[in-house]
């Protein structure tokens, strides 16, 4: 599987994209429907509708039932599945290279044919709400929504995917058609495959695709302002979970490979600095890691951890030791040169899929319609040099940061600027 194939571009007609890279050295076939419709594109009225719209999908078309769907693709040997995030929903399904058409088919059935039953909503209903208790008992998940909302105070990239019980009941079969009316729509959908297929079938999929059109135009979504509230919440829980939020970059950013670098000496491995200073030195935290969610327009260098109540002092002292330690002497030529070997095989191994190809060419044309090759973003990994990370160390991790906290008494740690 060395290095790209090529990726073919095409536009249909009534302005819907497909991106297919050709892969003859497998067997499977990957397809996946991108739509540019998350919670950010909600409102506080339908905030959860992306994600509900999604489960609703499984639910029966107009020649299918929930159950058949499910069956044709287990009949073939396929896995068919779907996800929402903040900017985008994704269907997609995976199956040996004999079945693409036939798993097309029950995609595009799904997405143009779906009637959105009331039986099947009401239990449908029940299923998210049980996702959203679930949800609730993990405080460790809901303090990483808690500082989108310190981050982003009442902008939608703060609501959370699930939405809540009360705009789950209002949603009925009008007011997904409604949305669907206003996002599903051709310029906002990229159909993305990837495997042992034939250029031809983009034939296929423009078939499908490329001849409904919209019925309006796409609403924009306003830029976020960046906000650094600290915000905690009383818990009757075993940890205190502790998260810190500083501002990252946007998608297709100059320096997002300087930043890939960064987070991973930060907090993404586990000879991290975080991981060294707060777990192996002292002992204060199982679990401690940063991450990095960019958006179009804005991101977040976040850092979680979580602690006994009585250490979260310590533990938020030593976290603002080590940024410090970081900002002041910078990073070392060993840790870079690991980081970025360490970036080069995550990213070679993480093509080794039908999937991955198709989830990353999808992604790139969606939000940066564009693709770079292999080797294009192995030279930019290259490229990132001692001075860009510490620079952007010292531009990111500043006194301006947003921090969310659930433990047993709602106290925030006693050293907070």
């Amino acid at each position: 599987m060395g290095g790209f194939h090529l990726i073919k571009k095409y536009t249909c007609q009534n302005g819907a994209r497909v991106v297919l890279e050709k892969i003859p050295t497998v067997r499977s076939v990957a397809i996946g429907i991108w739509i540019g419709a998350g919670s950010r594109y909600e409102t506080k009225e339908n905030n959860g509708i992306s994600h509900f719209l999604e489960h609703m999908f499984f639910k029966g078309t107009t020649t299918r039932t929930a159950k058949e769907i499910a069956e044709s693709f287990d009949s073939i040997g396929g896995q068919v599945n779907a996800f929402t995030s903040k900017e985008y929903t994704c269907y997609y399904a995976k199956v040996l290279d004999e079945h693409a058409s036939f798993a097309l088919e029950i995609l595009a059935d799904m997405f143009f044919n779906s009637t959105f039953n009331e039986e099947e909503l009401k239990k449908e209903k029940n299923v998210v709400l049980e996702e959203i208790k679930m949800y609730e008992d993990t405080p460790d998940d809901i303090v990483h929504d808690m500082l989108s909302k310190a981050t982003f105070g009442d902008h939608p990239l703060a609501y959370s995917i699930l939405g809540t019980e009360e705009t789950l009941a209002s949603f009925n079969g009008d007011t997904l058609r409604k949305y669907m009316d206003q996002y599903y729509t051709p310029e906002n959908i990229v159909i993305s495959v990837a495997g042992n297929i034939d250029e031809m079938f983009i034939k296929e999929v423009e078939a499908y695709f490329g001849h409904f059109e919209a019925k309006y135009a796409q609403p924009l979504s306003k830029q976020p302002v960046i906000l650094d509230e600290k915000i905690a919440r009383k818990k009757d829980t075993e940890q205190a979970h502790l998260c810190l939020g500083f501002h990252g970059l946007p998608v297709g950013h100059d320096e997002i490979y300087s930043l890939i670098v960064l987070n991973n000496i930060v907090g993404g491995s586990m000879s991290s600095r975080l991981f060294q200073d707060v777990r192996e030195a002292r002992g204060l935290a199982y679990s401690i890691y940063s991450y990095h969610s960019s958006y179009l327009d804005s991101g977040i260098l976040a850092i979680y951890g979580g602690t006994a109540n009585n250490q979260l002092d310590i533990l938020f002292e030593t976290i603002q030791e080590t940024l410090a330690t970081l900002k002041r002497d910078g990073i070392s030529e060993k840790e870079l040169a690991n980081s970025k070997e360490q970036l080069k095989g995550n990213l070679m191994l993480s093509l080794e899929s039908t999937n991955s190809r198709m989830s990353r060419n999808g992604k790139n044309e969606l939000l940066l319609k564009r693709h770079r090759s292999l080797n294009e973003i192995l030279d930019q990994v290259s490229a990132v040099t001692l001075d860009s990370v510490n620079n952007l160390a010292k531009t990111i991790f500043t006194d301006q940061y947003a921090l969310a906290l659930i433990s047993p008494d709602g106290k925030l740690p006693k050293n907070i600027q």
